[in-house]
């Protein structure tokens, strides 16, 4: 089973992607950018969705510092944000996001885009 790291600080949102993914994929939650780093470094997920405005360390450094290092920088993070504005989705994957997802969340699009870096989640 393929694992998912989430780094989200509101809890509704946590619980909203826990509930559903939990089926699919082993998941992993923080609740801080500095979080999210340190269990990423130990996990090592196979894919990270990241909420962009957090706290201690936000998303946009978070990822930076992720795809900086060398062990981290091939797994594939998908922001998750409320930043829509013209020019967000660039700035995150300027970041090193790979993909973007504007919340509230798409259920459908947020699947597809996993199976395009995880394949069907069911796999080791």
């Amino acid at each position: 089973m393929k694992t998912i790291l989430i780094v989200e600080d509101v809890e509704f949102n946590l619980d909203l992607l826990v509930q559903l993914l939990e089926d699919d994929y082993a998941i992993l939650t923080a609740s801080d950018g500095a979080a999210g780093i340190a269990l990423a470094e130990r996990a090592r997920p196979d894919l990270i969705l990241m909420d962009l405005s957090l706290p201690v360390i936000d998303g946009w450094e978070a990822t930076r510092r992720i795809k900086a290092n060398a062990v981290l920088r091939s797994i594939p993070i998908i922001a998750l944000t409320a930043h829509v504005m013209s020019g967000d989705e660039e700035k995150a994957r300027d970041a090193g996001c790979d993909d973007y997802l504007s919340k509230p969340i798409d259920e459908d699009l947020l699947y597809a885009k996993l199976r395009t870096f995880l394949g069907d989640g069911e796999s080791a």
